[in-house]
């Protein structure tokens, strides 16, 4: 499924996980995808992967047949739907790559380096991120940071509100943009300023839809949005389309599909994250 501009795809998005929380493979998940949170980015021969879910596994799949892969890797925050592909991303284990590791939640208390490592120990884990053959390197900043990860490309941060925190992102490439903005709770009735800043006037948003409004007030203080909110968020922010993200586990193919259904009528031209759906800006 391609959507936006043009043929010559030099800013594109490509969703390989689309889940929150666990990862959900089965029958009822077939259509929107039960892998966790992983998307492609290319901004011309820019490669750039914004959080490394379960989806991950499988984007290394596709990468295997390219040789020299120059990677960064832009983490929302390290609970484990959003790391747990990482050791099983192929290009890390070949040394002719280079893949630079981003976080922006974790200081001034802990690294992502000291974070993966321990992730990465027994007995949680049988090898340490030192197995890895690629050139691969940490790096930490602060939320609210500018990013530079190539010529022309610009990567703007924000802090979320998430338990242990949580970034997020928003790419500019060639006057357009699209906002990674996941693993956020918002207060109802008032709309997270933080947000409305990093996101105003972006092509796309791309928005932690866990629940439903109906659904949210039995889950406060989880972390996690709504469909509903990102709605309002895109319209205070003049946001030209919404993209619904970070599906439960719970919600299966057909109800999504009424909440596809339900943000079209509210908000034409709203989409529905799908594993393999393809933003061309």
């Amino acid at each position: 499924m391609e959507l936006g501009l043009g043929e010559e795809k030099q800013f594109l998005v490509r969703f390989w996980g689309v889940r929150g929380s666990i990862a959900c493979p089965g029958e009822a998940h077939r259509a929107y995808g039960g892998n966790t949170s992983c998307l492609e980015v290319r901004c011309g021969d820019k490669l750039m992967i914004f959080d490394a879910g379960s989806g991950l596994r499988a984007l290394g799949q596709a990468l295997s047949g390219e040789s020299g892969l120059d990677i960064d890797l832009f983490l929302t925050h390290s609970h484990h739907d959003h790391i747990v592909g990482l050791p099983f991303f192929g290009p890390l284990f070949d040394q002719r790559n280079r893949v630079r590791l981003w976080a922006g939640h974790l200081q001034p208390h802990r690294t992502l380096h000291e974070v993966l490592v321990q992730f990465m120990s027994p007995p949680l884990f049988p090898v340490p991120p030192k197995i890895f053959c690629a050139n691969v390197s940490f790096h930490d900043f602060t939320a609210r940071e500018v990013l530079h990860p190539a010529m022309g490309v610009v990567v703007r941060t924000a802090p979320l509100n998430h338990p242990n925190g949580a970034t997020g992102y928003r790419i500019d490439f060639k006057n357009r943009s699209v906002c990674y903005i996941t693993d956020t709770e918002h207060i109802p009735g008032s709309p997270d300023q933080n947000i409305l800043d990093l996101v105003a006037g972006a092509d796309y948003m791309i928005y932690d839809a866990t629940y439903t409004d109906e659904e949210f007030p039995r889950y406060v203080k989880w972390g996690h949005s709504t469909w509903q909110e990102g709605v309002r968020l895109c319209d205070a922010a003049h946001v030209d389309r919404l993209v619904i993200f970070h599906h439960d586990p719970s919600h299966n193919d057909d109800f999504m599909d009424k909440i596809a259904e339900e943000a079209e009528q509210t908000r034409p031209g709203t989409l529905v994250a799908r594993e393999g759906m393809v933003l061309t800006l």
